[in-house]
C-alpha cells in the first residue's frame, strides 16, 4: 500500500460506534438529511430497513428529515410495503419524465436526487437482512463532523450465506475478482477503500449533483472514482459498519455485473486520459448453461448507460420541490 494510502485509511477510518446519535443531532444545525433506498421487488426486507430508520433516527432522534423509497418498476408490493412502513415512496419513472427512461441501480440512484431535499444524501440498499440504523449514523458521522468530507463509503464484513451454510468472509465476490485488482492496477490511491462497490454510501448533495451516474451495476465504482478525480482522495472517508447480510446473486448475475463494472472502468480510464483506446469494448457477454445434449450459449447486452450531472438537466430544481410521491 501506497504510504500515502496508508495515512489516508489511517485518518479517515472510523467505526459506526464512533458517532453516537445524539452527538450528530447536535452538530446537525440547519442540515436537512435525506435517507434514500433505491428498491426493485424487496418487498421481504425493505419495511424493516425504513421502519427502523423513522423509529430510530425521526422519532426518537430528530436527524432525519426525510426516507424516500424510489421503486425501480417493482412487480411485487415494496411500494405499498415501504409506504406503509413511513417512506415517502417514487416512481423511478415518474421523477424527471422528460428526460426518458432508463433501466439500472444507478438509474433509481440519479433519479433521488431529484425527488429528495438533503443537503446530505445516505443511500442504502433495499435487501438487507439485520438492519439497524447504525448504518445511517455511521456514514454521516464523518460529514457532519468534517466539511472537509464529502463523500463516506460504508464498510463491513460479507458473509455468503447459501441455504443454511454460511462462509464467512465469502461474499462481495464481484469486489475481489474484478473491482479490487482494477482499482490497484489503476487508481493505486483508492487501494484502501475496504468495500468499493457497497451500496451503503452517503455524499453531500453539492457533491453528488455535479458528477455523472452510470445507470448500471457500475454506478458505485463510478461515482468512487468520480469523486477522487472531482475533489481528492481526502474527501472520502469511509466507516467501518460492521456486518452485511443480503440476498445474493447467481454466478451468471455476477458475470453480468461483472461485465458492467469493466465497462465503467474502461470509461473512466479512457476520460481521465489514462488510456489510449484504439477500438471501442464489445458489449455483448456469452455465458453458457449445461443442457441435456452440451451446453446452451446465452448472450446478453452489458452496455452500461450514463446520466449526466444533475445540475445541468433543466427542471432539477423545480423537481425537487414537486417531487411526486407518497407516504
Amino acid at each position: 500500500m501506497l504510504p500515502e494510502v496508508a495515512s489516508w485509511s489511517r485518518r479517515r477510518t472510523s467505526r459506526a460506534e464512533d458517532w453516537p446519535p445524539h452527538s450528530l443531532s447536535a452538530a446537525k444545525g440547519a442540515a436537512r438529511i435525506s435517507v434514500v433506498l433505491p428498491a426493485r421487488d424487496e418487498e421481504a426486507t425493505v419495511g424493516a430497513i425504513v421502519a427502523a430508520i423513522r423509529t430510530d433516527l425521526v422519532e426518537r432522534i430528530p436527524l432525519v428529515d426525510e426516507i424516500v423509497v424510489v421503486d425501480s418498476r417493482s412487480r411485487d408490493r415494496t411500494a405499498a410495503v415501504a409506504a406503509a412502513a413511513g417512506a415517502k415512496v417514487v416512481a423511478q419513472d415518474a421523477v424527471l419524465p422528460g428526460q426518458g427512461r432508463m433501466s439500472g441501480k444507478g438509474e433509481a440512484l440519479w433519479k433521488s436526487l431529484a425527488a429528495t431535499t438533503g443537503d446530505l444524501i445516505v443511500f442504502v440498499d433495499a435487501d438487507l437482512r439485520g438492519f439497524t440504523s447504525s448504518y445511517v449514523t455511521g456514514l454521516l458521522g464523518p460529514l457532519l463532523a468534517d466539511p472537509s468530507v464529502g463523500y463516506v463509503k460504508g464498510c463491513y464484513d460479507r458473509p455468503l450465506i447459501d441455504g443454511d451454510r454460511r462462509a464467512e468472509g465469502g461474499g462481495g465476490r464481484v469486489t475481489e475478482l474484478v473491482a479490487r485488482p482494477l482499482i490497484n492496477l489503476h487508481w493505486p490511491l483508492l487501494a484502501g477503500v475496504v468495500q468499493p462497490l457497497g451500496g451503503e454510501y452517503a455524499g453531500r448533495r453539492a457533491l453528488l449533483e455535479r458528477l455523472p451516474f452510470v445507470t448500471g451495476y457500475g454506478v458505485e465504482l463510478g461515482l468512487l472514482l468520480d469523486v477522487c478525480q472531482d475533489s481528492g482522495l481526502d474527501a472520502i472517508a469511509q466507516v467501518d459498519l460492521g456486518r452485511r447480510v443480503h440476498s445474493h446473486q447467481s454466478t451468471e448475475a455476477l458475470g453480468a455485473m461483472s461485465g458492467q463494472i469493466m465497462l465503467t472502468a474502461w470509461s473512466r480510464l479512457e476520460r481521465q486520459g489514462r488510456m489510449i483506446p484504439l477500438g471501442a469494448p464489445a458489449t455483448a457477454l456469452t455465458q453458457f448453461r449445461r443442457v441435456p445434449d452440451g451446453h446452451d450459449a446465452r448472450t446478453s447486452d452489458v452496455a452500461v448507460g450514463e446520466r449526466p450531472p444533475m445540475i445541468e438537466v433543466p427542471g432539477y430544481a423545480s423537481a425537487r420541490t414537486l417531487s411526486p410521491g407518497r407516504g
